[in-house]
């Protein structure tokens, strides 16, 4: 890949959020963390600012747990199988732990909320990314295996050209983030984030 045009590229990151990622949220208090994970907000962030300054988007999404009429969160049985730690409060729409982080933050276009892993489904972001002119889409976050690799398929099945940021994702255990990037090569173009911001300065 020799080039790509900023201004109709986004920046889609994925799940990069105070309840995933923060010191006292909520997966921090399941203990389900995961330290290559803790360390994605700076080096995303880089990417952002590049892309940004070359006249890109930057696109987030923020999973949620939408509350029902008794303000108890709604979570599918897998989720809640997986995480039985979730619960009222976490992921809320409009609350810290929903929000992006904070090296994030000041640098997103638009964000959808979502409820399940991929940013596509259920969402705005295909409509909004349309009508920005975007027809190339990095994808970056957490989980490599889950919201970015089902992100990344999506992307592909609606004909953008999608690329993915090899070191700007994470997941629990290195083998499955391995495994997930080797898949995505077949639908996708894989780079690090150093590689992708010389390709915008270039």
């Amino acid at each position: 890949m020799n080039k790509i045009n900023p201004a109709s590229t986004a920046l889609l990151i994925i799940d990069l959020q105070n309840d995933f990622l923060a010191p006292n949220g909520a997966y921090a208090r399941g203990g389900a963390t995961s330290p290559q994970a803790l360390a994605l907000p700076p080096r995303v962030a880089r990417v952002a600012k590049a892309l940004k300054a070359c006249g890109g988007m930057v696109a987030a999404s923020q999973f949620t747990l939408w509350p029902d009429a008794k303000g108890e969160p709604l979570i599918s049985p897998h989720l809640l199988a997986l995480r039985p730690f979730l619960r009222r409060g976490d992921f809320a729409p409009g609350s810290h732990g929903q929000a992006c982080v904070n090296e994030i933050a000041p640098l997103v276009d638009a964000s959808v909320c979502k409820v399940a892993y991929s940013a596509f489904f259920n969402t705005q972001l295909d409509w909004v990314l349309r009508h920005a002119g975007v027809d190339t889409v990095v994808v970056c976050g957490i989980v490599t295996n889950g919201g970015v690799a089902s992100t990344v398929r999506d992307a592909h099945m609606r004909e953008y050209h999608t690329l993915v940021l090899e070191d700007g994702c994470a997941a629990f255990r290195q083998e499955t983030h391995d495994a997930s990037i080797a898949d995505m090569r077949t639908v996708a173009d894989v780079l690090d984030c150093d590689a992708l911001v010389k390709l915008l300065q270039a």
